[in-house]
């Protein structure tokens, strides 16, 4: 609970700022979203199947880049976050859009229980989610008490290949270094600065708003945590850097599962 606290108070800290930053005003990223929302949800979009009049929740869902795109794309949507700075981001976006989101901000694991329904027919997390997680099998049974059955989850996050193993250095012709630096079976918490901080000045926030604790997975942990819950896990897709490849050739650097409750 101490680190959880921890964590959004660093994630509530300069957010807001940070997005404006990244992404401009929502009316400018609402538009870019409208021109093509099917490449703003990205690979996920192939998992989901056809959304519309769908009830998805996304959780940890951030600034609502991705729920604004799938809600123009038909869906219900609901987000789960506990930054207020994400959710004013967010709901301005979806305002600009001309969609309709609810958001909810709150810790996942203390959802309202009129939540808890067994209603949603997809659970979105993407990029940056589960390492937030101490334990993942509280936070899949979290999963399995929204979904009704017959349900999807779709999980996009970071590799553990390059979470947890390789460290890479810069970019000589072309190439990036990478070496193999880390313990994949460590489960100790690590600390690092919050994500969104790279897009602020270094003096926004102070040093000890900047930092989170983390704990990084392995492939197999993920797996066998969701398995645990009563899932079917359909597909395990692992991508390469989709943003530079040319840097990471032959490296996973995310992964995408689906898994269907039963």
């Amino acid at each position: 609970m101490e680190t959880t606290q921890s964590n959004q108070a660093s994630w509530n800290a300069q957010a807001y700022q940070a997005w404006l930053n990244r992404f401009g005003k929502p009316e400018e990223a609402a538009a870019r979203i409208k021109k093509d929302p099917a490449k703003r949800v990205g690979e996920l979009y192939k998992h989901a199947g056809d959304i519309r009049q769908k009830k998805i929740i996304n959780l940890l869902g951030s600034n609502g880049s991705k729920a604004v795109a799938l809600a123009l794309l038909g869906a219900e949507v609901t987000i789960v976050d506990f930054s207020t700075d994400n959710e004013r981001y967010a709901k301005e976006l979806a305002a600009k859009a001309g969609v309709r989101i609810q958001y909810i901000v709150a810790d996942v694991l203390h959802l309202p229980a009129c939540e808890l329904t067994q209603s949603y027919d997809i659970v979105l997390m993407e990029q940056g989610i589960l390492h937030y997680f101490q334990d993942l099998r509280p936070l899949f049974e979290v999963v399995s008490r929204l979904l009704a059955r017959g349900g999807r989850l779709i999980l996009q996050d970071f590799h553990p290949v390059s979470t947890k193993l390789i460290s890479s250095r810069g970019t000589t012709a072309n190439i990036r270094k990478h070496k193999v630096t880390g313990d994949y079976f460590d489960t100790s918490l690590i600390e690092k600065e919050v994500a969104y901080t790279k897009y602020l000045d270094r003096g926004a926030v102070p040093d000890t708003a900047r930092k989170v604790r983390l704990r990084n997975w392995t492939l197999g942990e993920i797996v066998t945590s969701i398995a645990a819950e009563g899932f079917y896990v359909k597909s395990l897709e692992e991508l390469p850097n989709l943003s530079c490849d040319v840097f990471d050739k032959g490296i996973p650097k995310s992964y995408i599962i689906m898994a269907v409750k039963f």
